[in-house]
């Protein structure tokens, strides 16, 4: 049996590493890039490469940027009273859509015994030290995910965040039950921050 071109071979293999590409798909991307001469292939490299050269994590709220401090916190028309928690850079571009105007701080994830993750694997310990830091902040929004992992990491912080002076809310359950914030549409993000509740503690 006639064996791949190494090239061939471990292209496929990175592909294969994305989250929901297996072998077969990964196969078919490369095919497809091989006999497409549309695909600028050198560009494409360039622009994977310059993934990891020109972005950076801002130190404030952990969004990925091109800059230190990113471009939400460094704008001055924000609304620096509310800081909305997210899981993912993912969330900050589906709540831009949705036209929230306040700051935000992404935790990098969700608490997931399953997985390995706990509180001390998230951006939380930063987030603790903004709000104590910044006593412009009045209003924390948690904004993560209505799944299993997202209700645990809001309840760890809302626990977390009791008996600060602050008001502490919930978006809505304008968003279904498993769904991820960046697949929502405007409309029902919209809907979820207008109808946030208070936390009761």
């Amino acid at each position: 049996m006639q064996s791949l071109p190494k090239s061939i071979e471990r292209l496929i293999s990175q592909f294969s590493q994305l989250p929901g590409v297996g072998p077969k798909t990964a196969s078919r991307l490369v095919f497809y890039l091989i006999r497409n001469n549309t695909v600028d292939l050198k560009e494409l490299s360039e622009a994977v490469a310059d993934l990891k050269e020109s972005l950076v994590y801002c130190s404030t709220c952990y969004n990925i940027a091109e800059k230190d401090p990113c471009g939400i916190c460094s704008d001055a028309a924000r609304d620096g009273s509310v800081v909305c928690v997210v899981e993912e850079p993912l969330d900050v571009i589906a709540l831009e859509r949705a036209g929230f105007g306040g700051l935000y701080h992404v935790l990098g994830g969700h608490i997931s015994p399953l997985e390995g993750i706990g509180p001390k694997d998230l951006k939380i310990d930063s987030l603790i030290k903004r709000l104590d830091g910044d006593k412009n902040v009045k209003e924390v929004i948690i904004a993560t995910n209505p799944n299993v992992e997202g209700e645990a990491t809001a309840a760890y912080l809302v626990k977390l965040l009791s008996g600060r002076d602050l008001r502490i809310t919930r978006i809505a359950r304008g968003l279904p039950m498993g769904g991820d914030l960046e697949y929502a549409d405007e409309l029902t993000l919209s809907r979820a921050l207008e109808g946030r509740n208070e936390v009761v503690l």
